[in-house]
C-alpha cells in the first residue's frame, strides 16, 4: 500500500523585482481614467433637451413673462433712467437673467433625482472621476442657460426694446455668466433636499428671491436695504448696470461673490458627504 502525502495548498508568492509595479485597488470615488468626458456631456445635453418641463421653464417662460410685463406701449417710450434705454429693455434683461437663473437652478438640482434613482452610484463604478460629474453637470446647465438668454434677448428685438449696442452684448453675457452662482445653489439644494420635494421648493423659492432681490420691481425705501442681502440682488444690479450707465456697484459685486462662496462651499460639503456614503 502506497502512502500518499497530501501537501497543504499554498498561495504562490511572487517577489517584487526592481521595475515591477504592484497594482493596488483604487479607493472608491478616486476616479480612475479620464476626467472630463465629452460623451457624458452629450448625454447630459440630450437628457436636458428631452425634458419637456425643463424646456418650458428655460425657453418659454422667460420670453413669455417679458411679453406680458414688458411690452406695454408706455414702457417703450418711458426712460429707464440713463437716457439711452427704455423700460422695456430694463424688463427684458431682467427676464433674461431670471431665465438663466431658473435654468441653472433646475439643472443643478437634478442631482437630487439622480441620487434617488441610483444614477450617481452607478457612475462611481465607471472610470469617470467624481469631480467631472459635477463639472459636466455645470457645463450642460450653462449651455442650456445660454440658449435661454439668447432666445429671450431675440424676442426683445421684436418688441422695441431700446438700449445702447454695448448693453445688447454685456447684459446677456453678465446674465449667463452670473447664473453659475445659481447652478451652485441648485447643486447645494439638490444634495440637501429629498428628490420628491426639491423642485416644488426651488421653483416658488426662486420667484420669491427674485421679488425680494429687486429683479422684478424697482427698489425704494427700506426695502432697498433689505434686498441687498438677497442672493438675487447682486446679479440684478450687475445685469442692468450697462443700461444705467453708472458702472458696477461695489455692493452688488460683494453680494455676488459672497453668495457664490456660500453656495459653492455648501455644494462641495454635501458632495463630499454624498461620495463618502457606501
Amino acid at each position: 500500500m502506497n502512502d500518499t502525502t497530501h501537501a497543504p495548498r499554498t498561495t504562490a508568492h511572487v517577489p517584487s523585482t526592481p521595475g515591477t509595479v504592484q497594482a493596488a485597488p483604487a479607493p472608491r470615488g478616486a476616479g480612475r481614467g479620464p476626467g472630463f468626458s465629452p460623451t457624458y456631456l452629450r448625454l447630459e445635453l440630450r437628457r436636458f433637451f428631452r425634458n419637456r418641463r425643463t424646456l418650458i421653464f428655460s425657453f418659454v417662460m422667460p420670453p413669455v413673462f417679458f411679453v406680458i410685463f414688458g411690452t406695454q406701449s408706455d414702457y417703450r417710450t418711458l426712460d429707464a433712467g440713463s437716457g439711452h434705454a427704455n423700460v422695456t429693455a430694463w424688463i427684458l434683461v431682467s427676464m433674461a437673467l431670471y431665465g438663466a437663473m431658473l435654468t441653472a437652478t433646475s439643472g443643478g438640482a437634478t442631482v437630487s433625482v439622480e441620487r434617488a434613482q441610483g444614477w450617481t452610484r452607478q457612475l462611481r463604478l465607471t472610470p469617470l472621476r467624481t469631480w467631472s460629474y459635477v463639472a459636466t453637470k455645470l457645463a450642460a446647465t450653462m449651455a442650456l442657460g445660454a440658449v435661454s438668454v439668447i432666445i429671450t434677448m431675440l424676442v426683445g428685438t421684436f418688441f422695441h426694446a431700446q438700449m445702447p449696442w454695448y448693453a445688447w452684448v454685456l447684459c446677456p453675457v453678465i446674465a449667463w455668466a452670473g447664473s453659475i452662482v445659481f447652478a451652485a445653489f441648485g447643486l447645494f439644494m439638490g444634495y440637501l433636499l429629498p428628490s420628491e420635494n426639491v423642485m416644488q421648493v426651488l421653483g416658488p423659492g426662486l420667484a420669491l428671491l427674485s421679488f425680494a432681490g429687486g429683479l422684478f420691481v424697482p427698489l425704494s425705501g427700506w426695502f432697498e436695504h433689505v434686498a441687498q442681502v438677497m442672493p438675487t440682488y447682486g446679479l440684478a444690479q450687475l445685469v442692468r448696470a450697462p443700461i444705467a450707465g453708472e458702472g458696477f456697484p461695489v455692493v452688488a459685486v460683494v453680494n455676488v461673490v459672497a453668495w457664490a462662496l456660500v453656495f459653492s462651499l455648501g455644494a462641495a460639503w454635501r458632495f463630499r458627504k454624498d461620495t463618502a456614503r457606501v
